[in-house]
């Protein structure tokens, strides 16, 4: 049990799940800095320095056992974490302490274990967000032709398609994700550079054999698999990586953070809704409450992640010539921070769109309530065809809006519309107007176009994407 007087991270608590959270976790990171020392070692072997087989084997066969203790004293001791743990892996592991860290500098351990982790974390998003854009697809395919009324300004405007809505946020959640899968595939490897990016250290160990520290870079990066590694570099990355993930992590946020607000006002109109679980409470006050607590945590954590992505530009801008310190402490907390909550955010999307009610019932009530409203643009776009002045008929149907408004009955709004010769429409005419008047345009056209010239063809691409979408937690 944990300790309860201890604070703890609501996203490894109630929001994220365990494979993000692990990406992120100190077992993780000192088990990636152990691999990447190991890889160093092999790579300087091959390439003809002194290093021994047995000291390699010595290395890997210690590297699953860590002594958190030990761990601890030494990192209080040193006030330098990575040099606890080469002292710690070199107190287990003797054979091999001369050639430990061999010519690398702290980040090649912290920097390339970040790089690492964060291409692993930016494919669980990829996958996780794919499986939302695809059961995003499936729900707005389903409803393509279900008719419902269009806002602007929150207000009634034309009629659209429930499946027309859901590509709107579908659009959004379909550039997030090829943008996710953009920064994984470009993400880069920094590599081995030494203390100021210069590779001084390793041109020494090389005897100033320049093909050997290029490939000593290229073996490295082979190894944890990735093609692209840094030309160019400081003792670090540029943090200008970290601004463009997070950039992208933001822009997710913010799709999620839409899709959401649009799902809290259609609970409020009773249209759409999320699921309730049996024993659900939603107010301890009152009972008949039924309130859009996953959408609202959407919200809720959107904004949060939409904060963080300010951040690594304040880092970037402040990382003085080859680099300084004051990032280390600021991304330790706001990188795993960001993918945490697009982890959740991707989990309580797939709840929402999975588990929601579509009320058809209410959706067309409240469309044949707006109806007297919806007809007035079809009888002004009917009337000008047939020669009126648009702008004087503008203004008559703008006052015919407020009577509308204030009750007049459809039937005698209609008669007088149909008496005033400036329309030119008979009542017949008008009352075929009012019969199609609810028809949403090429909604039900764009729907299936836009689903199958680029959400299924991009899906596709992505060949097996399943990603496991364990329920939501509280």
């Amino acid at each position: 049990m944990k300790d309860a007087s201890l604070y703890s991270s609501p996203f490894t608590e109630r929001y994220a799940s365990h494979e993000m959270s692990h990406l992120f976790s100190t077992e993780y990171r000192s088990s990636t800095w152990r691999k990447l020392w190991i890889s160093l070692a092999k790579a300087e072997k091959k390439l003809g320095l002194p290093i021994k087989d047995e000291q390699i084997t010595s290395l890997e066969k210690h590297a699953p056992h860590f002594n958190w203790q030990r761990l601890a004293e030494l990192e209080k001791q040193l006030k330098h974490d990575v040099m606890a743990h080469i002292h710690a892996f070199a107190e287990i592991a003797p054979e091999a302490k001369g050639i430990l860290h061999l010519g690398a500098t702290s980040c090649f351990v912290t920097d390339n274990s970040d790089l690492i982790a964060m291409r692993e974390a930016l494919l669980l998003i990829e996958n996780k967000l794919a499986t939302v854009v695809k059961t995003l697809a499936i729900f707005a395919e389903k409803y393509a032709d279900l008719p419902c009324i269009a806002y602007t300004h929150l207000q009634p405007a034309q009629p659209t398609t429930v499946g027309k809505r859901a590509c709107l946020w579908l659009q959004d959640l379909l550039t997030d994700l090829k943008e996710i899968q953009k920064r994984r595939k470009e993400l880069p490897f920094l590599g081995v550079k030494g203390a100021t990016g210069s590779q001084a250290s390793f041109l020494s160990l090389f005897n100033g054999e320049e093909a050997k520290v290029t490939e000593l870079d290229r073996l490295i990066a082979s190894m944890f698999g990735f093609s692209n590694v840094l030309t160019i570099a400081g003792q670090t990355y540029t943090r200008k990586i970290d601004q463009l993930i997070l950039d992208t992590l933001g822009g997710l946020a913010a799709s999620a953070h839409k899709f959401a607000t649009d799902l809290r006002l259609l609970s409020h109109l009773k249209e759409i809704d999320e699921s309730v679980t049996d024993g659900q409470v939603g107010s301890s006050a009152m009972p008949h409450k039924q309130n859009p607590v996953h959408a609202e945590r959407v919200c809720g954590l959107a904004r949060f992640l939409i904060s963080l992505k300010e951040n690594p530009s304040y880092t970037l801008a402040t990382q003085w010539l080859e680099r300084s310190l004051d990032d280390s402490s600021n991304r330790r907390l706001v990188l795993p921070n960001a993918f945490l909550a697009a982890d959740a955010l991707c989990l309580l999307l797939f709840h929402i769109i999975s588990h929601c009610h579509v009320h058809q019932r209410n959706i067309l009530q409240h469309l044949e309530h707006e109806r007297p409203l919806l007809i007035l643009e079809p009888i002004l776009m009917a009337a000008t065809k047939r020669g009126g002045d648009r702008q004087a008929l503008h203004a008559k149907l703008q006052k015919a809006a407020q009577r509308v408004k204030e009750g007049t009955p459809s039937v005698e709004f209609l008669a007088t519309i149909a008496a005033d010769p400036a329309f030119f429409l008979s009542k017949h005419e008008l009352e075929e107007i009012y019969k199609n008047s609810l028809t949403p345009g090429l909604c039900e056209h764009q729907v299936r176009k836009f689903l199958k010239e680029d959400v299924f063809p991009f899906l596709k691409s992505l060949g097996e994407f399943h990603q496991p979408m364990p329920a939501v937690m509280l």
